[in-house]
C-alpha cells in the first residue's frame, strides 16, 4: 500500500483570515480588517494565447445591391478554354448567355446545321468486282473471290482487293494463271437412277454425288482425265431431278458451266419425257386442247408466271416437255394443274 504524503505546516505563517477572498497570483500579508482590498490583477497569458487588441471597427459601408452575375458560371468564363476539357458537358447553343452588370452579353449565332447528303452520295459507288466478273461470264462468284485473293485480277491496271467496287465499264484483266487453274476444273455427267436424291441427303436416301467413284468412270471417256478424290472438292450439281425421276445430272467445279445451265438468263433447253394419266372424265378421256395450251404457256406457280414451254404428245400416254427453267417439281406441279398424274419422268 502506497504511503500517504505528509503535510508540513509553516509555524511562521500568519493566521488565515476567514473573510479573505483567495486571489491567485497575489502574495503578501493579508490586509487589515476594514481596509479595502485591491482588485485582483488580470491573470497573465502566454504568448500563444495572447490576442492583440481589436482595432476600432470603421463604420459599415452601405451594402450594394446583389449583381445579376454574382454566381458566375465557370463554364461560360471566356478565360477558361473548355473545348479540350473532358469534364465539360456539351450543351446546345440555345443555353442562355451569361449576363453582365447593367447590360446583356450578345449571344453567339447558332451553328449552321450540316446539309443532308442525298442517299445516292452516301451509298458506295459502283458494283463489286466479283459480281462484274460473274456477269461477264469470266468465272463464278467463288472463283472470282479466290482469284482476287490470289492477286490474279486487275481493275483498270491496278490490283484488285476483296470487296472492291468498280464502275460497270471498268477494264478487268485476268492473269493467265487463273485461266490455267480454271482449265483443271472438272465436269462430271451422271445418269441418276430412281431412289437417289440430286444433292442434299435425305432420311434413307443417298445423294447422287456418292455415285461419282473411280469404279463408275465411263470407259468411253475421251477427256484423258484420271479421276481422283480431289475432283470431288467443290463439285456441285447444276440442276436437280426428283427422287422418282431418272436422267442426266451435271456436276461441275466450273462456275461458268453452272451459270449457263441454271442461270436466270440461260438458253440451254432441258428435255423431259413424262408418262401421264388423265384423271378427269371417264375411261378413254383425253386432255383437252385448251389445257394443252395452258401447259405451253399460261400457268403460274407460287404466284410467278412460268416461261413458255414446248409440250407435245410423244405417244398415247407420254408427253414431251422442253423447258428453259427449272423450278422445284415444276413438271409434276404443271401436270396437276390440268388434271394429269405423272407416272414416270425421264
Amino acid at each position: 500500500m502506497a504511503e500517504r504524503p505528509k503535510i508540513k505546516l509553516n509555524p511562521q505563517a500568519a493566521p488565515r483570515d476567514p473573510f479573505r477572498q483567495r486571489v491567485r497570483g497575489v502574495s503578501g500579508p493579508a490586509p487589515a480588517p476594514g481596509v479595502a482590498r485591491p482588485k485582483p490583477l488580470p491573470e497573465p497569458q502566454s504568448a500563444a494565447e495572447a490576442k492583440p487588441a481589436a482595432a476600432p471597427r470603421p463604420p459599415a459601408a452601405p451594402r450594394a445591391a446583389p449583381r445579376p452575375d454574382a454566381r458566375r458560371d465557370v463554364r461560360s468564363d471566356p478565360r477558361r478554354d473548355t473545348r479540350n476539357d473532358p469534364r465539360s458537358e456539351s450543351r446546345s447553343d440555345t443555353r442562355p448567355a451569361p449576363q453582365t452588370a447593367g447590360r446583356a452579353t450578345p449571344r453567339p449565332p447558332p451553328r449552321p446545321a450540316a446539309p443532308a447528303l442525298p442517299a445516292a452520295a452516301t451509298a458506295p459507288e459502283g458494283v463489286r468486282v466479283s459480281k462484274l466478273m460473274t456477269e461477264r461470264g469470266l468465272c463464278s462468284r467463288r472463283e472470282a473471290d479466290e482469284w482476287i485473293e490470289a492477286g490474279w485480277v486487275r481493275v483498270n491496271g491496278a490490283m484488285a482487293v476483296l470487296g472492291q467496287r468498280a464502275a460497270t465499264d471498268a477494264v478487268i484483266t485476268i492473269d493467265p494463271r487463273a485461266s490455267q487453274e480454271q482449265l483443271r476444273r472438272v465436269t462430271v455427267l451422271l445418269h441418276k437412277p430412281m431412289g437417289i436424291v440430286s444433292s442434299q441427303a435425305e432420311d434413307g436416301y443417298e445423294p447422287a454425288i456418292t455415285l461419282v467413284t473411280p469404279q463408275n468412270h465411263w470407259e468411253g471417256d475421251s477427256s484423258g482425265i484420271q479421276f481422283h478424290g480431289g475432283h470431288l472438292r467443290y463439285l456441285a450439281a447444276a440442276g436437280r431431278l426428283d427422287i422418282d425421276s431418272t436422267g442426266l445430272l451435271v456436276f461441275t467445279q466450273d462456275g461458268r458451266i453452272a451459270k449457263r445451265l441454271i442461270g436466270d438468263e440461260t438458253r440451254v433447253e432441258k428435255e423431259y419425257l413424262v408418262r401421264v394419266a388423265y384423271t378427269k372424265g371417264g375411261p378413254g378421256a383425253r386432255l383437252p386442247e385448251e389445257d394443252m395450251a395452258r401447259l405451253r404457256h399460261g400457268l403460274t406457280l407460287d404466284d410467278v408466271a412460268l416461261r413458255p414451254a414446248a409440250v407435245s404428245w410423244q405417244n398415247e400416254d407420254q408427253l414431251r416437255f422442253v423447258l428453259r427453267e427449272g423450278r422445284k417439281r415444276q413438271i409434276r406441279r404443271m401436270c396437276e394443274l390440268v388434271g394429269l398424274q405423272v407416272l414416270g419422268l425421264k
